[in-house]
């Protein structure tokens, strides 16, 4: 049995389907992302999770128990909104006793002790008496995740925390998120149209795309399996070309360069590349105009001909390849 199971939920908006039959089972103390486009609905399910919208039909069940009809107050969760939503009013520490006010059974001594306790948790104990307008944007976020951790939870939900933030201070973000809820090992949701947030962050990746759920899996199966064209394509750079029955896919990196024409697999034109430090990006038309991008080092891309209408020989293992059916390749 999972901690949190989500089970046929829908919902409709007007007679918009935003939310068609989705399932999924997230494990006590894993680390879940819901990933997915703008208008997927991956918003929406947090909420119906949470309880702050209720579903037209289906159930959410907390740990065995059926919680669908269960109000947000009684369902003892935290929750870090996209805008952060602290008291401008208050200080960071003020905020966080806000969150632990509706704990029961809390002294002051025990409250005043778990605020020191959390602040540290995210390192924000210097700026316990700040208010958040004199804090960054990133201090903001922690103070937020503070005050949400405070009163224990028995799970965390995360609404796209980190869109607000620039890349440098994501970057970091993302592991201090990470470490907390390791330390905590404390169930958590986190909604995210970010792929890399999604890989980097996540035990397990929910891909939702119209309304409904792609793929469930660990990010390295959803990475090197996508289950359909959509997953393949959001996810990563993805090669797609038509092969006898249906299309094929390989990632950039494992399509290889051979030196002649001898033994590849095709050949494709050089249109352009892109220098991306490491590693260059080579991109490329094959017979029929399919376009194609290879992943090579740079140090060896110094070693070869990129230079536009250049050939480029080229050979597509086949334990990388992914093979989709032709009803798969419809519904990219």
């Amino acid at each position: 049995m999972a901690y949190l199971e989500i089970r046929n939920i829908t919902k409709r908006f007007d007679k918009q389907t935003v939310l068609d039959g989705v399932h999924a089972d997230i494990e006590k103390g894993e680390m879940v992302c819901v990933l997915g486009p703008s208008g997927c609905g991956k918003t929406t399910l947090l909420r119906i999770v949470a309880g702050l919208e209720t579903a037209d039909c289906g159930s959410v069940y907390i740990n065995g128990r059926d919680c669908t009809a269960l109000p947000p107050a009684k369902r003892n969760f935290g929750i870090v909104f996209q805008s952060y939503a602290l008291f401008p009013n208050m200080t960071v520490a003020e905020n966080i006793l806000f969150g632990l006010r509706r704990k029961r059974g809390l002294g002051r001594e025990e409250m005043r002790a778990r605020v020191d306790e959390v602040l540290r948790t995210v390192d924000l104990s210097e700026h316990r008496n700040k208010y958040p307008r004199q804090l960054s944007g990133g201090q903001q976020q922690r103070a937020a995740l503070a005050r949400a951790i405070a009163p224990a939870p028995s799970y965390l939900l995360l609404d796209e925390p980190l869109s607000a933030l620039d890349a440098k201070v994501r970057l970091r973000l993302r592991g201090e998120i990470r470490a907390v809820q390791r330390a905590l090992g404390i169930t958590t949701v986190m909604v995210t149209h970010d792929q890399e947030e999604a890989l980097t962050m996540a035990d397990k990746i929910i891909v939702m795309n119209r309304a409904a759920v792609e793929q469930i899996g660990r990010p390295r199966e959803i990475y090197d399996r996508p289950a359909t064209p959509f997953v393949a394509s959001f996810i990563g750079a993805m090669n797609f070309y038509p092969a006898q029955g249906g299309m094929c896919a390989i990632r950039p990196e494992r399509v290889e360069i051979a030196g002649t024409r001898e033994g590849c697999d095709m050949v494709a034109e050089i249109k352009g590349f892109e220098f991306k430090g490491a590693m260059t990006r080579i991109y490329g038309v094959l017979p029929k105009q399919t376009e194609i991008c290879v992943d090579i080092a740079s140090d060896r891309a110094d070693g070869i001909d990129i230079s536009r209408s250049a050939k480029l020989y080229l050979r597509m293992p086949e334990e990388h390849l992914i093979k989709y059916p032709p009803a798969a390749s419809r519904v990219m």
